[in-house]
């Protein structure tokens, strides 16, 4: 039990013995949509964010990957991070047999003005997305210049035919997800292994976790 999550060395041990195969930074994030019925999609790991066990994921606003994860009904939010505004990462290593199951709390960091009340934390949250921004490839941020994801395409022209200064900051579409990670199903097959991992409060409100191994 500590402040520091015991399952993010797990992560980073099979990322590194999976390192080989491209699609091991890859994992499946579902959601409820607003609309009641499941989603799913599989998306890029983007590293954790600075020291902690929050998990970064890029998203464009304009597609509908973004609209699910705005489970509120305050349009003013711009930070989402509540009870009901949970998600649930499937990652699977294929060489390792090695299975993490994630739930948590999404924060959604786009390109909106910030209330001034939370100046702050806006500034902070605005760096922390600028920074996503330049740590992907110039050809990553191209997808989010193009045409609008989702709608018919009417054009020819692809997304590599558009163009963007490398120097100039993330473009509105772009989107930053940060998920909180509250519980972690983890699963190693070769060794027949299964922990479960939780969190809980303690008094000056610091997140702990607990482990627990179970069947699996």
């Amino acid at each position: 039990m500590g402040t520091v999550a015991p399952w993010k060395q797990l992560v980073l041990n099979a990322m590194q013995s999976n390192s080989h195969l491209k699609h091991s930074s890859y994992f499946q994030l579902a959601t409820i949509g607003i609309n009641g019925r499941p989603a799913n999609r599989t998306v890029v790991f983007r590293g954790f964010q600075e020291d902690s066990d929050k998990i970064q994921i890029n998203t464009d606003s304009r597609t509908h990957k973004f609209s699910v994860t705005r489970l509120t009904n305050n349009p003013q939010y711009f930070r989402l991070k509540t009870s009901k505004n949970v998600h649930s990462i499937c990652w699977y290593f294929t060489d390792s047999w090695e299975q993490f199951r994630i739930n948590g709390a999404v924060d959604v960091i786009d390109g909106s003005n910030p209330d001034p009340v939370k100046l702050q934390f806006c500034n902070n949250a605005l760096q922390q997305r600028e920074k996503a921004w330049f740590a992907s490839s110039p050809r990553s941020r191209l997808q989010y210049v193009g045409p609008y994801p989702g709608l018919p395409s009417i054009s020819e022209q692809s997304s590599g035919e558009f163009s963007l200064d490398d120097s100039t900051g993330p473009v509105d579409a772009f989107c930053l997800l940060v998920l909180n990670p509250e519980q972690v199903d983890y699963l190693n097959l070769k060794e027949n292994k299964r922990v479960n991992f939780t969190t809980r409060q303690s008094d000056d409100s610091e997140k702990l976790w607990n482990l627990e191994r179970i069947n699996p």
